[in-house]
């Protein structure tokens, strides 16, 4: 569950794994002992008020699948160990919105003097909205598609969908007009990683991108990230011109009217306003 303002926390402290992670042979074979910390991030004032541990996340369950997850593997590194035990308590633990996890090594082959190797890593879930549309061939289908594809991917939720709207081409080049509409997603991807996965969706549903701004079986682009601001040679968040497209704002307005641009200071719905009076 994506929470932004949770902050409360339960603390996991020199959680003690006997496991079998290590780049050797022998460390695989006998195993040695790892030690936890770990940091949830959830809301408790419901199941503080309430004293009702079925409002909160039982630390003593977590404890219990740490320890199982990690003795089911086997990784060479504790940095994937870190990875992919992050990500798990994330996927099962519906009221835990970020963990901060350290995974301590203190029986490391080193043959010097030292008091202990770890990795320490932070991950969350992400509030995303995406922008979808297209304009050939059977455009609901392909949008529906999408949203399937949204729903199937195991890093991603699929929150709110919006209505559908028929919008004229942007751009300037002759085409056919665009169904378009709006996705609130959360997910445990970065940015990249999901603008890469909505690539491989739009090539499954025979996107080509021959053309800037030409026609498409369909497109997916992110919209907001959280309140990010982020810049590389293949993405802009908040998306670069947004505020001056009507088949952005408008389905997004459905979903999040109040939902503030981080450079603009706007919200969606002024945003809107202010292009539908110019």
């Amino acid at each position: 569950m994506y929470l932004e303002n949770a902050k409360d926390e339960i603390r996991i402290e020199m959680l003690e794994v006997y496991a079998y992670h290590g780049v050797f042979p022998a460390e695989k074979r006998k195993g040695q002992t790892f030690m936890v910390n770990a940091t949830l991030y959830t809301d408790i004032r419901k199941s503080a008020r309430e004293d009702n541990l079925e409002l909160s996340t039982n630390y003593s369950d977590v404890c219990h699948f740490i320890t199982e997850w990690m003795q089911e593997k086997k990784y060479d590194l504790i940095e994937t160990v870190a990875e992919g035990l992050a990500q798990a308590i994330l996927l099962k633990y519906d009221l835990i919105s970020k963990v901060d996890l350290e995974i301590r090594k203190p029986e490391a082959p080193i043959e010097l003097p030292f008091g202990c190797v770890s990795v320490k890593i932070s991950r969350s879930w992400h509030k995303v909205y995406l922008s979808i549309g297209s304009n050939m061939g059977d455009r609901e289908s392909y949008l529906r598609g999408a949203i399937d594809a949204l729903e199937a991917h195991p890093l991603i939720r699929v929150r709110n969908v919006s209505g559908l709207i028929v919008t004229k081409p942007y751009g300037g080049v002759e085409q056919e007009d665009f169904l378009n509409g709006a996705v609130e997603i959360e997910t445990l991807l970065p940015p990249t990683e999901l603008l890469d996965a909505l690539h491989e969706m739009e090539a499954a549903a025979g996107r080509e991108r021959k053309q800037r701004w030409g026609p498409r079986t369909l497109d997916l682009d992110i919209i907001f990230y959280d309140k990010l601001v982020f810049e590389d040679d293949r993405l802009v968040i908040p998306h670069q011109d947004m505020e001056n497209r009507s088949f952005v704002l408008e389905p997004l307005c459905e979903l999040a009217p109040n939902y503030r641009h981080p450079l603009l200071g706007k919200t969606v719905a002024q945003l809107l306003e202010n292009l539908n009076n110019v």
